[in-house]
């Protein structure tokens, strides 16, 4: 299938390069033209200087930036990729956003005869790296159904949760619930610390019973060790909690322990932690 991809940050860069290992036609785009040379060096593939130039002949065109301005500024314009997208292609959109960028997108992509699926990830660069993320999709069942064998590539689940929207919901769903996990998981390593237990023996014992999580298990031992330098950083999760804080005033949503943690990395960010991952949060405890 001939794909285009758009955005090689962290996320995107090896997901594009899983498409073209599995065999397809991967043409890519990036601001930074550099990266997109680089990309097509490691992967013997092109790469175009415009979106619309990357998406001209394109089947399905996915694109992984960072927030809805990015958005916008690489889809609209005589160079974007509505612009240079044949009629009958099908955008999927990986980056998270609004749920109402999402329906603008469909709407626009409606009016050109061309075809749109929000798909928010999770699982992370490690998810991206390794091909196990997990895709939230909003959309039509057809352009799902004809979408699936090119997400399954990369991820380990990939699902349509409802009409054009529904997967940038999801995603917030699935923030919020990370954002608790982690203020959880930071008091919990914080008492622990403070009633002189060993946390990796306390860890390794509660573990395996109803406490248990992703972030549990990757992400404790390094809080334990005051290691923050990787994984998802508090800018882009602050930004993902806005959403959900925004969402929650249309539908009347209660959100009180997300509002809290918000401010906590807000906090954090005014101390310079904006580039450290989500675990930071714990800093707030034991730097006090």
């Amino acid at each position: 299938m001939k794909l285009a991809f758009i955005g090689l940050g962290v996320m995107g860069y090896p997901m594009a390069g899983h498409l073209q290992q599995a065999g397809h036609q991967v043409t890519v785009y990036n601001r930074t033209t550099s990266k997109a040379e680089a990309w097509a060096a490691q992967y013997q593939s092109d790469f175009a200087t415009t979106p619309a130039q990357a998406t001209a002949d394109a089947d399905i065109v996915l694109m992984c930036v960072g927030n809805d301005q990015d958005v916008r500024a690489v889809v609209y314009g005589e160079n974007g990729i509505l612009a240079g997208m044949k009629s009958g292609a099908l955008l999927v959109d990986h980056t998270t956003t609004s749920a109402a960028l999402a329906t603008e997108l469909a709407a626009a992509c409606h009016d050109q005869d061309k075809r749109f699926l929000d798909a928010p990830v999770s699982g992370g660069q490690a998810g991206a790296e390794n091909a196990c993320l997990t895709i939230m999709c909003g959309g039509e069942q057809r352009d799902f159904d004809f979408a699936k064998s090119i997400l399954a590539i990369y991820s380990k689940s990939a699902a349509l949760l409802g009409g054009h929207g529904a997967g940038q919901k999801c995603k917030m769903v699935n923030q919020i619930c990370i954002a608790g996990l982690l203020q959880g998981l930071s008091e919990g390593i914080h008492f622990a610390q403070q009633a002189g237990l060993d946390v990796e023996q306390v860890i390794d014992v509660i573990k395996h019973g109803a406490a248990q999580s992703w972030q549990m298990e990757n992400r404790a031992s390094t809080m334990a060790q005051n290691k923050f330098d990787f994984g998802f950083a508090i800018d882009w999760m602050r930004k993902d909690l806005g959403f959900c804080l925004a969402e929650a005033k249309q539908n009347g949503a209660q959100l009180p322990v997300t509002e809290l943690v918000d401010s906590y990395y807000g906090e954090l960010q005014q101390q310079g932690e904006g580039r450290s991952d989500t675990s930071v949060l714990i800093k707030r405890l034991t730097s006090k």
